[in-house]
């Protein structure tokens, strides 16, 4: 049986909002709360059932107060950021990530009413290098590419899960290790990527790139909510595109150059508030990473509905993405243009 009063964090972002809605219109559930600092997109509210919005900032201790009131049982955190669209508040976001779960992960500790607790994590946990397994289990260690980046907040984020599962073993804990999600609405690093006319990627590298759709990601989220299945689970869609293969799906151009002048064009690209290319970002683009989803379809019952090749084939189709003409041309000039700037940056 589904728990009775549930909260979810991050409801103005895609997945919590269209969970806020799915779990608003289940009438086993006899209140539904979706908490951010912002609302949910007017779809959300209109569509969300009998679920409510409260304006929480959950790095506020008041968060606590809002559980125990509304005598939640079952807490979904859906908050965390580890593929941000474009250049954002690096500190604000980071606070989101680690103090944010912290006071939430401590208010739910604290109430003895709580009895779940899932959670949105990221593969990016497991890092991307030349040396990385070819393929990541749950077992897997965890090394973030950076010591500073979102991958960083991810598994301090999971540490702290960690140890509320230590304290407090009567709680059912889900987590999830998302692959990049990707999907006609979701907007992230790699969705802004992939839509650029010409792709900068790193000259001699053909990444690996394993997907997720943003319906499976959904689909999980939910099922974890409405059915106990404690343990960390990969999430990913099945199959691979290496990113050669993708840019051409997508019909953009590929502009490979030297690994050197990526970090520089990052830093133009970035600039221009078009995408935020930052060292865990690169690393991927670089190296790839593909997670091991056995668990997933063994032990929570779920195999994705979407492979890899079609999740990124519907966002193509959703984004209305045409290939570009000419693009020879377009890839000599925005050539110029990035290695200038990229090498005017970096003096």
């Amino acid at each position: 049986m589904p728990s009775n009063i549930v909260l979810v964090t991050g409801v103005a972002g895609e997945l919590g909002g269209k969970l806020l809605a799915r779990l608003g219109n289940n009438p086993d559930f006899e209140r539904v709360i979706g908490v951010d600092t912002v609302p949910p997109d007017k779809t959300v509210l209109q569509r969300m059932g009998h679920a409510e919005f409260v304006r929480a900032d959950i790095r506020n201790p008041l968060i606590a107060k809002v559980i125990s009131t509304a005598e939640v049982d079952t807490v979904v955190h859906a908050s965390c950021t580890a593929h941000p669209a474009g250049p954002g508040r690096r500190t604000a976001i980071k606070e989101v990530n680690v103090i944010g779960t912290m006071r939430l992960l401590a208010a739910c500790q604290r109430s003895p009413l709580v009895q779940k607790l899932v959670v949105k994590s990221t593969a990016a946990v497991y890092g991307a290098d030349a040396r990385s397994q070819a393929v990541f289990t749950e077992d897997s260690e965890l090394i973030p590419t950076s010591t500073s980046g979102y991958a960083k907040d991810a598994v301090e984020m999971e540490g702290y899960v960690r140890g509320l599962v230590r304290r407090r073993p009567d709680i059912t804990t889900t987590l999830f290790r998302f692959a990049n999600i990707i999907g006609p609405e979701t907007d992230t690093v790699l969705a802004r990527y992939f839509a650029l006319p010409v792709v900068p990627t790193v000259f001699g590298f053909d990444a690996r790139i394993q997907l997720l759709h943003s319906a499976d990601a959904l689909a999980v989220l939910e099922r974890a909510t409405l059915t106990d299945h404690p343990g960390v689970f990969n999430v990913g869609a099945e199959g691979v595109l290496t990113l050669s293969q993708a840019i051409r799906r997508a019909g953009r151009v590929e502009l490979p150059m030297p690994r050197s002048v990526v970090p520089s064009v990052g830093k133009v690209l970035r600039g221009a508030r078009v995408v935020d290319f930052s060292a865990d970002q690169v690393r991927l683009l670089n190296f790839g990473r593909v997670v091991d989803i056995a668990k997933l379809k063994q032990e929570f019952g779920y195999t994705p509905r979407w492979t890899t090749r079609e999740a990124f084939d519907d966002y193509i189709v959703g984004r209305g993405l045409r290939p570009v003409l000419d693009g020879g041309k377009l890839a000599g000039l925005a050539g110029k243009v990035l290695v200038a700037a990229a090498t005017g940056q970096s003096r």
